[in-house]
């Protein structure tokens, strides 16, 4: 059935180990470039647009998530009556799985406040409306009131001002609303780094957010395309915050058949996906970049080398904030875990028996 599929991160101590794992890896990948996708791969097509459904929120749970939005907008403006209340991030992108937290972006135009006067004053309007668990974490690195809401059992986290994000969240969900197999693959991978534990920025793996972009640009680059470059075409939108201009083409619904073209089914997709991330990508050289929908090169942007806590080793540009690389916080330990996940991830699709169970298969550390 092909090589042995390796379920082993590397030993962070083992630095001997870790070179000679990516030998080996490296060796793989440059066997394995020219091999065709397995034949009878739409035979997963079912299973896995199932593991989709399974993710996906019901209706019921979005209007549970405007209804507390809509009560926490009467609070706030009876102390701050100019302000809006966004939702933003996964809740809000189109990319959330089922019984998540959200995200609100408390927006006011005032740029003399006081963040940290703002979010005590909001724990104390929350606290006395009977709200859950409220905290201001002023001293966090984005200051944010967490609460619960026992009507609807959601926990929600407040910040004030990031209004970048709420535009972030804006382009990734009219990117959904062009081509279906966008949310499909996205939810699938990102299924599958949670099940595998390369999820998570503080222990130099991704964030969700950069796992959707990876998609978005995977997409751009199929021939033919799914998805175009919204910022490539004549912008509709246009937005500028905090000194960053964010324009795009925002009427999406006049795209929905952009991809028509390429009749590939999500099977051949995630199959697609990792093999490129496992034996295709140029990491030495190469920034994935929404924005322009296309490879642009390190050198380009200037991260061929440390500098500080930020690390270049997989460079994913954010589409706004174009001196963010969502990779930064990937290391030299982390980034063979990443590789080696994405080969596993990649043999599975190619040659196991039932790709559908094996490939979100936890990790369980050695």
């Amino acid at each position: 059935m092909g090589e042995e599929i390796s379920t082993k991160h590397p030993d962070l101590n083992d630095l001997g180990s870790d070179v000679s794992r990516e030998f080996r890896g490296r060796r793989v990948r440059n066997r394995k470039r020219l091999v065709d996708c397995r034949s009878d791969i739409d035979r997963w097509n079912a299973p896995f647009l199932a593991i989709y459904e399974s993710l996906v929120p019901a209706e019921e749970e979005k209007a549970k998530q405007k209804q507390l939005l809509a009560s926490l907008e009467k609070l706030v403006n009876k102390e701050w009556p100019r302000a809006q209340l966004y939702l933003y991030g996964s809740c809000a992108n189109a990319f959330g799985v089922s019984n998540s937290d959200i995200d609100v972006c408390l927006a006011i135009e005032d740029t003399d406040i006081n963040k940290s006067e703002i979010l005590l004053k909001l724990a104390e309007i929350l606290q006395a409306d009977n709200l859950q668990d409220v905290q201001a974490l002023t001293r966090a690195r984005v200051p944010i009131v967490k609460l619960k809401d026992p009507v609807t059992g959601i926990s929600c986290d407040i910040c004030i001002n990031n209004v970048l994000a709420v535009v972030n969240t804006k382009l990734l969900r009219d990117y959904a609303e062009i081509d279906g197999r966008l949310r499909e693959l996205a939810f699938i991978v990102k299924h599958w780094a949670k099940k595998r534990g390369v999820n998570v920025t503080y222990q130099g793996t991704l964030s969700s957010y950069a796992y959707v972009l990876m998609c978005i640009h995977f997409l751009q680059q199929r021939k033919p395309a799914i998805l175009p470059c919204l910022q490539g075409m004549e912008a509709t939108y246009v937005v500028t915050v905090d000194d960053i201009e964010c324009a795009y083409f925002d009427q999406v619904q006049k795209l929905r058949e952009f991809g028509a073209k390429n009749t590939e089914s999500i099977a051949k997709l995630v199959w697609a996906f990792f093999d490129y991330w496992a034996h295709l990508h140029d990491y030495a050289n190469a920034v994935i970049s929404v924005r322009t929908g296309s490879i642009i090169s390190k050198r380009a942007k200037e991260w061929t080398r440390r500098i500080g806590n930020d690390r270049h080793l997989i460079c994913i540009e954010d589409p706004f904030e174009t001196s963010h690389d969502l990779g930064r916080v990937v290391d030299k330990y982390s980034i063979n875990t990443l590789r080696e996940e994405f080969d596993r991830a990649a043999n599975i699709m190619q040659y196991d028996p039932d790709p559908c169970v094996t490939l979100f298969e936890p990790y369980v550390p050695s």
